[in-house]
Protein backbone atom coordinates (compact mmCIF):
# COMPACT_ATOMS: atom_id res chain seq x y z
CA UNK A 1 0.00 0.00 0.00
CA UNK A 2 3.00 2.53 1.04
CA UNK A 3 4.84 1.55 -2.30
CA UNK A 4 1.63 2.48 -4.16
CA UNK A 5 1.24 5.71 -2.39
CA UNK A 6 4.66 6.64 -2.77
CA UNK A 7 4.22 6.06 -6.48
CA UNK A 8 1.31 8.16 -7.33
CA UNK A 9 2.82 11.19 -5.07
CA UNK A 10 5.97 10.58 -7.47
CA UNK A 11 3.93 11.05 -10.19
CA UNK A 12 2.14 13.67 -9.37
CA UNK A 13 5.46 15.31 -8.40
CA UNK A 14 6.70 14.78 -11.70
CA UNK A 15 3.97 16.10 -13.52
CA UNK A 16 3.41 19.04 -11.69
CA UNK A 17 7.31 19.64 -12.49
CA UNK A 18 6.83 19.14 -16.05
CA UNK A 19 4.10 21.49 -16.27
CA UNK A 20 5.99 24.77 -14.44
CA UNK A 21 8.96 23.33 -16.56
CA UNK A 22 6.78 23.74 -19.99
CA UNK A 23 5.22 27.22 -18.47
CA UNK A 24 8.95 28.13 -17.42
CA UNK A 25 7.06 28.81 -13.80
CA UNK A 26 9.27 28.58 -10.69
CA UNK A 27 8.10 25.98 -8.17
CA UNK A 28 8.06 28.66 -5.81
CA UNK A 29 7.28 32.16 -6.30
CA UNK A 30 10.12 34.76 -5.68
CA UNK A 31 9.95 37.37 -3.36
CA UNK A 32 9.13 40.94 -4.27
CA UNK A 33 10.60 43.42 -1.63
CA UNK A 34 8.39 45.57 0.18
CA UNK A 35 9.48 49.16 0.30
CA UNK A 36 7.18 50.91 3.00
CA UNK A 37 6.03 54.37 2.88
CA UNK A 38 6.84 56.70 5.79
CA UNK A 39 3.66 57.03 7.58
CA UNK A 40 3.04 59.95 10.20
CA UNK A 41 0.45 60.13 13.00
CA UNK A 42 -0.85 59.11 16.29
CA UNK A 43 0.40 55.39 15.93
CA UNK A 44 3.79 56.10 13.97
CA UNK A 45 4.91 57.89 17.35
CA UNK A 46 3.46 55.57 19.57
CA UNK A 47 6.27 52.66 17.79
CA UNK A 48 8.80 55.18 17.79
CA UNK A 49 8.39 55.66 21.61
CA UNK A 50 8.02 51.96 22.17
CA UNK A 51 11.03 51.33 19.66
CA UNK A 52 12.65 53.25 22.08
CA UNK A 53 12.14 52.27 25.23
CA UNK A 54 12.81 48.76 24.27
CA UNK A 55 15.78 49.11 22.48
CA UNK A 56 16.73 51.23 25.27
CA UNK A 57 16.21 48.31 28.26
CA UNK A 58 17.70 45.59 26.14
CA UNK A 59 21.23 47.66 25.17
CA UNK A 60 21.26 49.44 28.55
CA UNK A 61 19.78 47.19 31.13
CA UNK A 62 23.45 44.92 31.52
CA UNK A 63 25.16 48.31 32.69
CA UNK A 64 22.68 49.15 35.10
CA UNK A 65 24.59 48.40 38.85
CA UNK A 66 23.06 46.61 41.99
CA UNK A 67 24.85 46.69 45.57
CA UNK A 68 24.67 42.96 46.74
CA UNK A 69 27.02 43.34 49.07
CA UNK A 70 31.00 41.91 49.36
CA UNK A 71 32.10 39.09 47.30
CA UNK A 72 29.22 39.15 45.13
CA UNK A 73 28.95 40.57 41.70
CA UNK A 74 26.95 44.40 41.34
CA UNK A 75 25.29 43.88 37.99
CA UNK A 76 21.73 44.35 38.35
CA UNK A 77 20.85 41.55 35.66
CA UNK A 78 23.32 38.77 35.42
CA UNK A 79 23.02 35.61 34.54
CA UNK A 80 26.34 33.71 35.87
CA UNK A 81 27.00 30.70 34.40
CA UNK A 82 30.20 30.27 36.63
CA UNK A 83 29.30 30.97 39.86
CA UNK A 84 25.84 29.18 38.77
CA UNK A 85 23.62 31.69 39.52
CA UNK A 86 20.48 34.17 37.68
CA UNK A 87 20.80 37.95 39.36
CA UNK A 88 17.76 39.82 38.64
CA UNK A 89 18.07 43.29 40.86
CA UNK A 90 17.34 41.88 44.63
CA UNK A 91 16.72 37.77 43.16
CA UNK A 92 19.18 35.73 43.52
CA UNK A 93 18.15 32.47 41.79
CA UNK A 94 20.29 29.37 42.20
CA UNK A 95 20.17 26.04 39.66
CA UNK A 96 17.73 24.20 41.59
CA UNK A 97 15.43 26.83 41.52
CA UNK A 98 14.78 27.24 37.63
CA UNK A 99 11.13 26.61 38.31
CA UNK A 100 11.14 30.44 38.92
CA UNK A 101 11.89 30.71 35.00
CA UNK A 102 9.25 28.27 34.19
CA UNK A 103 6.51 30.54 36.10
CA UNK A 104 8.04 33.50 34.12
CA UNK A 105 7.61 32.08 30.89
CA UNK A 106 4.30 30.37 32.24
CA UNK A 107 3.04 34.33 33.22
CA UNK A 108 4.71 36.00 30.09
CA UNK A 109 2.24 33.28 27.83
CA UNK A 110 -0.47 34.25 29.91
CA UNK A 111 0.06 37.93 28.89
CA UNK A 112 0.46 37.03 25.71
CA UNK A 113 -3.24 35.49 25.64
CA UNK A 114 -4.67 38.07 27.61
CA UNK A 115 -3.55 40.74 25.26
CA UNK A 116 -4.16 38.83 22.45
CA UNK A 117 -8.36 37.89 23.15
CA UNK A 118 -8.11 42.03 24.36
CA UNK A 119 -6.03 43.78 21.51
CA UNK A 120 -5.41 41.25 18.91
CA UNK A 121 -1.79 41.10 17.61
CA UNK A 122 -0.89 44.12 19.74
CA UNK A 123 2.42 42.14 20.45
CA UNK A 124 3.87 41.81 16.94
CA UNK A 125 2.63 45.67 15.58
CA UNK A 126 4.58 47.35 18.56
CA UNK A 127 6.68 45.03 21.17
CA UNK A 128 7.88 41.91 19.38
CA UNK A 129 11.76 42.09 18.49
CA UNK A 130 11.14 41.41 14.74
CA UNK A 131 9.48 44.06 14.62
CA UNK A 132 11.17 46.42 16.30
CA UNK A 133 14.54 45.96 14.55
CA UNK A 134 12.69 45.55 11.02
CA UNK A 135 11.60 49.35 12.06
CA UNK A 136 14.82 50.24 13.09
CA UNK A 137 16.35 48.51 9.85
CA UNK A 138 13.37 50.08 7.61
CA UNK A 139 14.03 53.91 9.18
CA UNK A 140 18.18 53.28 8.36
CA UNK A 141 17.20 52.54 4.87
CA UNK A 142 14.95 55.37 4.60
CA UNK A 143 17.43 57.60 5.65
CA UNK A 144 19.91 56.35 3.18
CA UNK A 145 18.06 55.58 0.10
CA UNK A 146 14.98 57.58 0.62
CA UNK A 147 10.99 57.87 0.68
CA UNK A 148 9.13 54.40 -1.17
CA UNK A 149 9.81 56.18 -4.26
CA UNK A 150 13.59 56.71 -4.24
CA UNK A 151 13.79 52.90 -3.23
CA UNK A 152 11.52 51.66 -5.75
CA UNK A 153 13.57 53.66 -8.02
CA UNK A 154 16.81 52.77 -6.99
CA UNK A 155 15.92 49.44 -6.64
CA UNK A 156 15.12 48.95 -10.74
CA UNK A 157 18.34 50.66 -11.66
CA UNK A 158 21.31 49.64 -13.18
CA UNK A 159 24.49 49.34 -10.90
CA UNK A 160 26.20 52.67 -10.55
CA UNK A 161 28.40 54.71 -8.28
CA UNK A 162 25.37 55.82 -6.17
CA UNK A 163 23.39 52.67 -6.00
CA UNK A 164 27.04 51.23 -4.98
CA UNK A 165 27.72 53.66 -2.09
CA UNK A 166 24.06 54.11 -1.22
CA UNK A 167 23.46 50.35 -0.42
CA UNK A 168 27.33 49.64 1.08
CA UNK A 169 26.27 52.49 3.47
CA UNK A 170 22.64 50.79 4.29
CA UNK A 171 24.50 47.33 4.79
CA UNK A 172 27.46 48.51 6.89
CA UNK A 173 24.93 50.46 9.55
CA UNK A 174 22.75 46.93 9.52
CA UNK A 175 26.05 45.24 10.15
CA UNK A 176 26.48 47.76 12.97
CA UNK A 177 23.20 47.67 14.59
CA UNK A 178 23.65 43.68 14.54
CA UNK A 179 27.10 43.57 16.07
CA UNK A 180 25.28 46.38 19.33
CA UNK A 181 22.40 43.78 19.24
CA UNK A 182 25.04 40.77 19.93
CA UNK A 183 27.10 42.72 21.95
CA UNK A 184 24.30 43.62 24.29
CA UNK A 185 23.57 39.99 24.40
CA UNK A 186 26.50 38.72 25.89
CA UNK A 187 26.85 41.45 28.07
CA UNK A 188 23.86 39.75 30.36
CA UNK A 189 26.15 37.24 30.63
CA UNK A 190 29.32 38.95 32.85
CA UNK A 191 30.08 42.20 33.75
CA UNK A 192 29.38 44.33 31.41
CA UNK A 193 31.87 47.39 31.51
CA UNK A 194 34.88 44.59 32.16
CA UNK A 195 33.23 42.69 28.78
CA UNK A 196 32.81 45.97 26.98
CA UNK A 197 36.39 46.73 27.20
CA UNK A 198 37.75 43.34 26.61
CA UNK A 199 35.78 43.38 23.31
CA UNK A 200 36.91 46.30 22.11
CA UNK A 201 41.14 45.10 23.24
CA UNK A 202 40.84 41.96 21.71
CA UNK A 203 41.36 40.16 25.50
CA UNK A 204 38.02 39.02 25.74
CA UNK A 205 37.19 34.64 25.59
CA UNK A 206 36.21 33.27 22.21
CA UNK A 207 33.01 32.36 23.16
CA UNK A 208 32.05 35.69 23.52
CA UNK A 209 33.41 36.79 19.77
CA UNK A 210 31.07 33.65 18.55
CA UNK A 211 28.16 34.63 20.31
CA UNK A 212 28.69 38.19 19.09
CA UNK A 213 29.08 36.81 15.40
CA UNK A 214 26.59 34.79 16.04
CA UNK A 215 23.72 37.14 16.57
CA UNK A 216 25.23 39.75 13.89
CA UNK A 217 24.46 37.92 11.41
CA UNK A 218 21.09 36.35 12.51
CA UNK A 219 19.78 40.13 12.91
CA UNK A 220 21.15 41.48 10.10
CA UNK A 221 19.23 38.68 8.09
CA UNK A 222 16.15 38.55 10.10
CA UNK A 223 15.60 42.18 10.64
CA UNK A 224 16.95 43.41 7.18
CA UNK A 225 16.95 40.93 4.38
CA UNK A 226 14.13 38.65 5.48
CA UNK A 227 11.99 41.10 7.06
CA UNK A 228 8.19 40.54 6.61
CA UNK A 229 9.05 36.66 5.58
CA UNK A 230 10.34 35.64 9.67
CA UNK A 231 6.47 36.70 10.25
CA UNK A 232 4.67 34.89 7.65
CA UNK A 233 6.49 31.91 6.96
CA UNK A 234 8.86 31.26 10.21
CA UNK A 235 6.54 32.08 13.36
CA UNK A 236 4.06 30.01 14.37
CA UNK A 237 2.38 32.94 16.47
CA UNK A 238 0.04 33.99 13.42
CA UNK A 239 -1.36 30.62 12.94
CA UNK A 240 -2.19 29.98 16.41
CA UNK A 241 -3.43 33.41 18.09
CA UNK A 242 -7.09 32.91 16.32
CA UNK A 243 -7.45 30.62 19.09
CA UNK A 244 -7.27 33.38 21.34
CA UNK A 245 -9.20 35.69 20.14
CA UNK A 246 -13.34 36.01 19.33
CA UNK A 247 -15.60 38.45 17.89
CA UNK A 248 -15.21 41.46 20.33
CA UNK A 249 -11.47 41.10 20.26
CA UNK A 250 -9.58 44.68 18.94
CA UNK A 251 -7.94 44.15 15.42
CA UNK A 252 -7.13 46.68 12.85
CA UNK A 253 -10.03 46.86 10.79
CA UNK A 254 -10.97 48.61 7.51
CA UNK A 255 -15.11 49.23 7.65
CA UNK A 256 -16.39 48.13 4.73
CA UNK A 257 -20.40 49.07 5.79
CA UNK A 258 -18.66 53.04 5.62
CA UNK A 259 -16.26 52.75 2.87
CA UNK A 260 -17.96 50.51 0.13
CA UNK A 261 -18.41 51.03 -2.67
CA UNK A 262 -15.31 52.84 -3.35
CA UNK A 263 -15.11 55.72 -5.24
CA UNK A 264 -12.59 58.12 -6.71
CA UNK A 265 -14.73 61.34 -7.81
CA UNK A 266 -16.80 62.32 -5.19
CA UNK A 267 -16.60 65.87 -6.05
CA UNK A 268 -18.07 65.69 -9.07
CA UNK A 269 -20.93 62.49 -8.17
CA UNK A 270 -23.13 62.38 -6.02
CA UNK A 271 -21.67 61.38 -2.63
CA UNK A 272 -24.53 58.62 -1.59
CA UNK A 273 -23.40 56.78 -4.21
CA UNK A 274 -20.03 55.86 -3.36
CA UNK A 275 -18.19 54.86 -0.01
CA UNK A 276 -15.47 56.71 2.16
CA UNK A 277 -12.77 54.98 0.55
CA UNK A 278 -11.52 56.65 -2.94
CA UNK A 279 -9.31 54.09 -3.75
CA UNK A 280 -6.28 55.78 -2.87
CA UNK A 281 -4.02 52.70 -1.50
CA UNK A 282 -2.49 54.56 0.91
CA UNK A 283 -2.72 52.20 3.65
CA UNK A 284 -1.02 49.71 1.09
CA UNK A 285 1.72 51.48 0.41
CA UNK A 286 2.50 52.00 4.02
CA UNK A 287 2.59 48.71 5.66
CA UNK A 288 5.24 47.11 6.24
CA UNK A 289 3.81 43.44 5.18
CA UNK A 290 2.92 44.48 1.55
CA UNK A 291 -1.24 43.19 1.84
CA UNK A 292 -4.31 44.72 1.37
CA UNK A 293 -6.26 45.68 5.03
CA UNK A 294 -9.32 46.21 2.93
CA UNK A 295 -8.86 42.37 1.88
CA UNK A 296 -10.12 41.91 5.75
CA UNK A 297 -8.42 39.99 8.46
CA UNK A 298 -5.38 38.20 7.09
CA UNK A 299 -2.21 36.08 8.84
CA UNK A 300 0.13 38.67 7.56
CA UNK A 301 -1.36 42.03 8.95
CA UNK A 302 0.74 42.27 12.66
CA UNK A 303 -1.92 44.89 13.85
CA UNK A 304 0.80 47.81 13.70
CA UNK A 305 -1.87 50.69 12.50
CA UNK A 306 0.03 52.32 10.32
CA UNK A 307 -2.47 52.18 7.45
CA UNK A 308 -4.54 53.60 10.10
CA UNK A 309 -2.20 56.46 10.02
CA UNK A 310 -2.40 57.00 6.70
CA UNK A 311 -5.97 56.73 5.75
CA UNK A 312 -6.27 59.39 8.69
CA UNK A 313 -4.15 61.53 6.75
CA UNK A 314 -6.22 61.17 3.73
CA UNK A 315 -9.61 61.61 5.58
CA UNK A 316 -8.31 64.95 6.52
CA UNK A 317 -7.65 65.95 3.41
CA UNK A 318 -11.38 64.66 2.10
CA UNK A 319 -12.97 66.80 4.74
CA UNK A 320 -14.49 62.97 5.94
CA UNK A 321 -14.26 61.85 9.64
CA UNK A 322 -11.50 59.75 10.29
CA UNK A 323 -11.18 56.03 11.10
CA UNK A 324 -12.35 54.41 7.84
CA UNK A 325 -9.83 52.25 8.94
CA UNK A 326 -9.49 51.67 12.98
CA UNK A 327 -9.58 49.66 15.67
CA UNK A 328 -12.67 47.69 15.74
CA UNK A 329 -14.28 44.07 16.58
CA UNK A 330 -16.63 42.14 14.19
CA UNK A 331 -19.10 42.34 16.83
CA UNK A 332 -19.32 45.71 16.44
CA UNK A 333 -19.36 45.43 12.76
CA UNK A 334 -22.63 43.56 12.78
CA UNK A 335 -24.26 45.51 15.37
CA UNK A 336 -23.56 48.90 13.07
CA UNK A 337 -25.12 46.13 9.91
CA UNK A 338 -28.04 46.31 12.53
CA UNK A 339 -28.47 49.20 13.51
CA UNK A 340 -27.98 48.67 16.98
CA UNK A 341 -25.53 50.52 19.57
CA UNK A 342 -22.25 49.08 20.08
CA UNK A 343 -20.15 48.07 22.77
CA UNK A 344 -16.89 46.90 23.83
CA UNK A 345 -16.40 44.95 26.99
CA UNK A 346 -12.96 43.84 28.79
CA UNK A 347 -14.79 41.46 30.91
CA UNK A 348 -15.41 38.40 28.95
CA UNK A 349 -15.49 34.98 29.71
CA UNK A 350 -11.95 34.48 28.10
CA UNK A 351 -10.30 37.19 29.63
CA UNK A 352 -11.51 36.63 33.14
CA UNK A 353 -9.87 32.98 32.99
CA UNK A 354 -6.44 34.43 31.60
CA UNK A 355 -6.51 36.97 34.21
CA UNK A 356 -7.45 34.72 36.81
CA UNK A 357 -4.74 32.50 35.86
CA UNK A 358 -1.98 35.27 35.62
CA UNK A 359 -2.97 36.52 39.28
CA UNK A 360 -2.81 32.82 40.38
CA UNK A 361 0.96 32.04 39.16
CA UNK A 362 2.11 35.52 40.30
CA UNK A 363 0.83 35.04 43.66
CA UNK A 364 2.12 31.34 44.02
CA UNK A 365 5.86 32.92 42.35
CA UNK A 366 5.16 35.59 45.07
CA UNK A 367 4.61 33.65 48.28
CA UNK A 368 7.42 30.86 47.10
CA UNK A 369 10.31 33.64 46.68
CA UNK A 370 8.54 34.77 50.07
CA UNK A 371 9.27 32.21 52.00
CA UNK A 372 12.48 30.96 50.30
CA UNK A 373 14.77 29.40 52.94
CA UNK A 374 18.49 30.65 53.27
CA UNK A 375 19.54 26.98 53.46
CA UNK A 376 18.87 24.38 51.42
CA UNK A 377 19.78 20.28 51.86
CA UNK A 378 19.98 17.54 49.64
CA UNK A 379 21.09 13.72 50.31
CA UNK A 380 22.10 11.02 48.17
CA UNK A 381 22.92 7.56 50.03
CA UNK A 382 25.98 5.35 49.04
CA UNK A 383 24.68 2.73 46.86
CA UNK A 384 27.96 0.76 46.13
CA UNK A 385 28.24 -1.00 48.17
CA UNK A 386 24.88 -0.55 49.83
CA UNK A 387 26.42 -1.23 53.69
CA UNK A 388 29.26 -2.22 55.25
CA UNK A 389 29.34 -4.81 57.41
CA UNK A 390 32.50 -3.86 60.55
CA UNK A 391 35.02 -5.91 62.76
CA UNK A 392 32.79 -5.26 65.75
CA UNK A 393 29.26 -7.07 64.11
CA UNK A 394 28.13 -3.00 63.36
CA UNK A 395 27.04 -1.53 60.10
CA UNK A 396 27.73 1.22 58.51
CA UNK A 397 25.86 3.17 55.57
CA UNK A 398 27.40 6.00 54.07
CA UNK A 399 25.69 9.60 52.68
CA UNK A 400 26.60 12.04 50.14
CA UNK A 401 24.89 15.55 52.49
CA UNK A 402 25.40 18.69 50.46
CA UNK A 403 24.62 22.09 52.20
CA UNK A 404 23.84 25.33 50.68
CA UNK A 405 24.01 28.06 52.25
CA UNK A 406 22.31 30.81 50.81
CA UNK A 407 23.69 33.55 53.14
CA UNK A 408 26.15 36.10 52.67
CA UNK A 409 28.30 34.86 55.13
CA UNK A 410 29.70 32.57 56.31
CA UNK A 411 27.70 30.08 58.32
CA UNK A 412 28.19 27.00 60.41
CA UNK A 413 26.36 24.13 60.59
CA UNK A 414 25.41 21.29 63.05
CA UNK A 415 24.52 18.27 61.33
CA UNK A 416 22.18 15.68 63.37
CA UNK A 417 20.51 12.21 62.94
CA UNK A 418 17.13 10.87 64.44
CA UNK A 419 15.71 6.97 63.57
CA UNK A 420 18.13 4.77 65.62
CA UNK A 421 20.56 4.73 68.32
CA UNK A 422 23.97 4.84 66.26
CA UNK A 423 26.92 4.04 67.33
CA UNK A 424 28.57 6.72 65.40
CA UNK A 425 27.74 9.88 63.51
CA UNK A 426 30.87 11.18 61.70
CA UNK A 427 31.83 13.34 58.75
CA UNK A 428 34.99 12.55 56.83
CA UNK A 429 37.84 15.46 57.37
CA UNK A 430 35.74 17.08 60.18
CA UNK A 431 36.29 16.42 63.52
CA UNK A 432 33.27 15.97 65.77
CA UNK A 433 32.48 18.08 68.78
CA UNK A 434 29.49 17.35 70.78
CA UNK A 435 26.67 14.98 69.64
CA UNK A 436 26.41 16.18 66.31
CA UNK A 437 29.66 17.30 63.63
CA UNK A 438 29.94 20.87 62.93
CA UNK A 439 29.91 21.83 59.19
CA UNK A 440 31.59 25.51 58.03
CA UNK A 441 30.10 26.40 54.39
CA UNK A 442 31.22 29.76 52.69
CA UNK A 443 29.27 32.54 51.98
CA UNK A 444 26.60 31.59 49.68
CA UNK A 445 28.16 28.77 48.19
CA UNK A 446 27.55 25.08 48.37
CA UNK A 447 29.59 22.54 50.44
CA UNK A 448 29.27 18.53 49.94
CA UNK A 449 30.97 16.12 52.74
CA UNK A 450 30.60 12.18 53.33
CA UNK A 451 28.57 11.35 55.93
CA UNK A 452 29.12 7.84 57.82
CA UNK A 453 26.32 6.16 59.85
CA UNK A 454 27.17 3.60 62.09
CA UNK A 455 24.36 1.10 64.42
CA UNK A 456 24.44 -2.16 66.05
CA UNK A 457 23.10 -4.59 63.73
CA UNK A 458 20.29 -5.91 66.57
CA UNK A 459 19.02 -2.02 66.57
CA UNK A 460 17.78 -3.20 62.98
CA UNK A 461 14.26 -4.61 63.05
CA UNK A 462 14.26 -4.77 58.88
CA UNK A 463 16.84 -4.42 56.25
CA UNK A 464 15.46 -0.85 55.63
CA UNK A 465 15.11 1.69 58.49
CA UNK A 466 13.83 5.30 58.47
CA UNK A 467 15.90 7.82 59.42
CA UNK A 468 16.18 11.57 59.35
CA UNK A 469 19.14 13.96 58.41
CA UNK A 470 18.78 17.41 60.09
CA UNK A 471 21.12 20.56 59.17
CA UNK A 472 20.99 23.08 61.41
CA UNK A 473 22.10 26.61 61.37
CA UNK A 474 24.03 26.91 64.56
CA UNK A 475 23.62 31.19 64.54
CA UNK A 476 20.21 31.21 63.85
CA UNK A 477 18.51 27.67 64.67
CA UNK A 478 16.75 27.40 61.41
CA UNK A 479 16.97 23.59 60.30
CA UNK A 480 16.16 21.60 56.80
CA UNK A 481 15.39 17.88 57.22
CA UNK A 482 15.88 15.17 54.52
CA UNK A 483 14.10 11.81 55.07
CA UNK A 484 15.99 8.60 53.86
CA UNK A 485 17.02 5.18 54.62
CA UNK A 486 19.30 3.12 56.49
CA UNK A 487 19.91 -0.45 54.88
CA UNK A 488 21.59 -3.71 56.30
CA UNK A 489 21.24 -7.22 55.94
CA UNK A 490 17.52 -8.85 55.23
CA UNK A 491 16.28 -10.33 58.14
Amino acid sequence: MSTKLEQIVKEATVEVEAVNKKENRPLYKKREPIFPKRAVGQFRRLKWLIMIITLSIYYLVPFIRWDRGPGAPDQAVLIDFPGNRFYFFFIELWPQEVYYITGILIVAGLVLFFFTSLFGRVWCGYACPQTVWTDLFIAVERWVEGDRNARIKLHRHKWNFEKVWKYTLKHTIWLIIGMATGGAWVFYFADAPTLLVELFTLQADMMAYTFVALLTFTTYTLGGLSREQVCIYMCPWPRIQAAMMDEDSLQVTYRKDRGEPRGRAKKTQDDKAFGDCIDCKQCVVVCPMGIDIRDGAQLECINCALCIDACDGIMDKMGTPRGLIGYDTDANMARRLKGVPQKFSLLRMRTILYAVAIFAVCAFMVYLLASRSPLDLNVLRDRNPLFVKLSDGSIRNGYTVKILNKERAPQQFLVTVTGLNFNEIKINDIENVGPAPIVDVKSDNLRSVHLFLSVDAQELKTSSEPITITVTNKETGYSVSNDNVFIGPNK
